[in-house]
């Protein structure tokens, strides 16, 4: 007997900002790796950021509650920096072919100090570890005058 396919996260991306409306994801600035923190008279303001989350859903689990907790912690994970939680429900519209997989797109904006220079990443699981994404990004200061 073949197993059932599972809800999972199809794609974890940062973006300099990200909007999901109407079941679409708007992503500006997607896909980095390297971030600077701007240091102006030892001063570090806090960078903003998106983050963009798809997951796919099978027909069978629709219709009910998905759990996806999201962090962003340093690389050897000793510090989490961002923790959120929530849930998500895919319904199924009356369009919608049985058997048919629905994809549920989520963005979150953050604004975060990133205590040093290093190594970070954006963790993203779904319903308590069943599945699990994460996206490294390093973190360079850059001082600038004034």
């Amino acid at each position: 007997m073949a197993e059932l396919e599972t809800s999972r996260i199809d794609m974890l991306m940062p973006a300099n900002h990200a909007e999901a409306i109407n079941g679409l994801l708007y992503i500006s600035g997607g896909g980095w790796t390297d971030v600077r923190r701007l240091i102006r008279a030892g001063v570090v303001p806090p960078n903003h950021f998106g983050i963009c989350i798809s997951v796919r859903i099978p027909w069978h689990e629709t219709n009910q509650a998905h759990k996806f907790v999201l962090e962003v912690q340093n690389e050897d994970a000793t510090a989490t920096l961002i923790h959120a939680e929530g849930e998500l429900n895919a319904g199924r519209p009356p369009q919608l072919a049985a058997g048919d997989v629905q994809h549920a797109v989520l963005a979150i904006n953050v604004d975060v100090v990133f205590p040093g220079p290093g190594g970070y990443r954006i963790i993203a699981t779904l319903d308590d570890d069943k599945d699990t994404a994460s996206w490294p990004f390093r973190v360079h200061d850059a001082h600038v005058p004034g």
